[in-house]
């Protein structure tokens, strides 16, 4: 498993909104002891992976106008987001979870934007129609704009600079290294504006199930395979012809459907900034679902202080370091009610740990009575390094994590409710293998992403007709809508 960062622990100066700000929202008061919650008591914690600001006074004034502006999502929206889940918890739904590794602002437009949301409606209308299964659909969009690093630094061509750790952070070029606080307003503005345009295709007929964009299968070179496809996707047109030629082309359901955003919750500041008092609650409203990494999930950690106390569903990460203990302390400490929606586990072992190490994580969930849906993340375990440098992941290897998870929940009696994937809508060339041959060689010809390797659309959709077979096989209970 990977080795994790030893950062010093520091605390942070609390911001204060901007003298004469306009704000129906709460001022942020520090906590005043150990036990209660406030939106900055994370402050008072032990914190990693958090960039280091030279200009602090703009950091605060910047931090103050994000705080001041609308909120990107609504608490409503969360909270249907929390009562899906719930049904995903209790194996009456699954969740489809997807999208870039990290965003970049220059892929805030229209056609990067459309083919990301295409690739993610076209999964889960062969998972919807193939397998039966009702959909959560989360994209890892509009706001994972930032990512962990295993290094504060690195040495580039002799020089050390700070690590690349996202567009909200800082930019991968070389002579802008250094964490910029503009760039967290321009986080929130391209957030906004991806939102915005997601809603908009939504609510334009983008996503109407009875007029399925290109099925373009001609990638598949196994004829097996081709035909195999082609016949599924074949059964998901007639369907949808079938249903309206009976008249079922009025009912919304069939035309319109909901796409939650997510990203990792890691810069502290910035996501204080977007919290949030609706009625008795917190929320933050630059997202409707937040996961804590696999980095930063210490019991006493700032993260885990500062995300027991929003009311969003929460994703926690657990690789092959985590304990079984330190995960049910840190679960219990998240969701001291048990409440179903509210955790979701994102395992994350690596093909070759996971049918030794799962087995013992939920059995030790399920012993501790804890409610929380399973989901995997097959990506971030089975990443690797070719002979000439380059990061990549095997689509053998990440498919593997993933039908053995499914076996293992199987064994064990509880339900996989969603798989995890960073993945584009666009041809890249990331990740090896799949119907479409990508081999090492090849990955140069197109690799786009600055942090870790995607699936592109391609490979993306043999997952979900593979994920389909697999879902085909499970028993379901007799309730599923």
């Amino acid at each position: 498993g990977r080795e994790r960062q030893r950062e010093t622990y520091r605390t942070h100066t609390k911001f204060k909104p901007k003298a004469g700000t306009k704000s129906t929202k709460p001022a942020m008061a520090a906590a005043s002891a150990d036990s209660e919650w406030t939106p900055d008591s994370w402050r008072s914690k032990p914190i990693l992976q958090q960039p280091e600001y030279k200009d602090t006074a703009k950091l605060q004034q910047n931090l103050s106008l994000i705080h001041s502006l609308p909120p990107i999502v609504q608490a409503g929206e969360v909270d249907a987001l929390k009562e899906k889940l719930a049904e995903v918890a209790a194996g009456r739904r699954f969740m489809l979870q997807g999208g870039d590794c990290a965003e970049r602002f220059v892929d805030c437009a229209a056609g990067p934007i459309e083919a990301k949301l295409k690739i993610l409606l076209q999964m889960s209308l062969v998972l919807v129609w193939g397998a039966r299964v009702p959909l959560v659909r989360v994209g890892r969009i509009a706001g994972q704009y930032m990512k962990p690093r295993s290094k504060p630094t690195e040495i580039v061509n002799g020089q050390e600079v700070c690590s690349y750790k996202g567009d909200s952070i800082n930019s991968f070029s070389l002579e802008d290294r250094d964490p910029n606080p503009d760039r967290l307003v321009q986080a929130y503005f391209h957030s906004a504006a991806t939102m915005n345009f997601v809603r908009a295709l939504l609510d334009s007929g983008f996503a109407d199930l009875h007029h399925p964009t290109t099925w373009d299968l001609s990638w598949v070179r196994d004829q097996g395979k081709r035909a195999e496809y082609h016949t599924l996707v074949e059964q998901i047109v007639h369907a949808m012809e079938f249903m309206n030629a009976c008249g079922l082309r009025a009912d919304p359901s069939l035309s319109k459907v909901d796409m939650f955003s997510s990203h990792e919750g890691m810069l502290l500041e910035f996501e204080q900034a977007n919290t949030h008092k609706v009625g008795d609650k917190y929320y933050n409203l630059g997202a409707h679902f937040l996961w804590i990494g696999d980095r930063t999930r210490q019991l006493d950690s700032a993260h885990v202080e500062y995300f027991r106390g929003i009311a969003n569903p929460i994703g926690v990460k657990v690789g092959p370091s985590s304990k079984p203990a330190d995960i049910i302390a840190v679960v219990r400490k998240l969701n001291p009610h048990n409440e179903p929606g509210r955790i979701t586990l994102i395992t994350r072992f690596g093909a070759d740990k996971v049918a030794a190490l799962l087995p013992v994580m939920i059995q030790a969930v399920q012993e501790a009575g804890l409610v929380v849906v399973w989901e995997c993340d097959p990506m971030h375990g089975n990443t690797t390094t070719t002979a000439s440098g380059i990061k990549t992941r095997a689509f053998e290897d990440v498919l593997t994590e993933l039908l053995q998870s499914f076996d293992v929940h199987l064994q064990q009696g509880t339900w996989l409710g969603g798989v995890h994937f960073e993945l584009t809508g666009e041809n890249v060339t990331e990740c090896t293998g799949g119907a479409s041959g990508l081999d090492a060689d090849d990955l140069s010809r197109n690799y786009q992403s600055f942090c870790d390797p995607r699936l592109n659309c391609e490979q993306s959709l043999e997952m979900a007709f593979l994920i389909t077979e697999r879902l085909k096989k499970i028993p379901k209970p007799a309730d599923t809508p």
